[in-house]
């Protein structure tokens, strides 16, 4: 890639990134009202888009005898830690390291 492209690629990304950033805030000012359509997306998405990471994430699975135990643990680990503390970071990163410790330490391929 050239000097020129590398700015060029640099500069469409910056752009797309700060267009994304700032056009909530265009479009929707605050002490402005948004509409009801949005309100709803935020209420539904973020519920969306964790069903949608889980199915992401187990899709390449294998749930057989001993085989996707590891994913079955640290998602238990997760749900319970969450269930139990409340703290989203907490519980995902703590079901991260419980599932690396177990598929680099317990479960060896």
């Amino acid at each position: 890639m050239t000097l020129r492209q590398q700015i060029i690629t640099i500069a469409v990304v910056v752009l797309g990134t700060m267009t994304t950033r700032f056009l909530a805030f265009i479009l929707f000012p605050e002490g402005k009202t948004p509409p009801k359509f949005i309100s709803y997306l935020g209420t539904v998405l973020p519920f969306a888009v964790i069903g949608l990471l889980v199915v992401y994430c187990l899709k390449d699975a294998v749930f057989a005898p001993f085989h996707g135990l590891p994913e079955l643990i640290a998602i238990t680990v997760v749900v319970l830690l969450h269930l139990w503390k409340k703290n989203t970071l907490l519980s995902i990163g703590v079901g991260t390291v419980v599932y690396m410790v177990l598929v680099q330490a317990v479960f060896l391929s």
